[in-house]
């Protein structure tokens, strides 16, 4: 798959994953692009890995598949940044 093409699965799978855990993202529309990208990357290795099937093509597979992995990618970040923003616990 082209870079143009990951682009455009990562702004769909980013766009889905933000409307699925919405919440205060520092950054923006960019921001979720990259962790939409990241997450297709993300949830391709782990399909791969499980199925043996990973983000191939712009099909409804693919496309279930970056969400997955933006969803995980946007859990990880909330969390980082939740942590960062509060400061640590004594």
């Amino acid at each position: 798959m082209g870079i143009i093409a990951w682009i455009v699965l990562g702004l769909i799978a980013g766009a889905i994953a933000k409307y699925i855990m919405p919440g205060r993202d520092p950054g923006g529309i960019i921001v979720t692009i990259i962790l939409g990208i990241v997450g297709a990357v993300v949830g391709g290795f782990i399909s791969a890995a499980i199925f043996g099937r990973g983000v191939e093509s712009l099909d409804i597979m693919s496309i279930i598949i970056a969400i997955i992995g933006a969803v995980i990618v946007l859990a990880i970040y909330h969390m980082v940044t939740s942590r960062r923003a509060t400061g640590p616990r004594v």
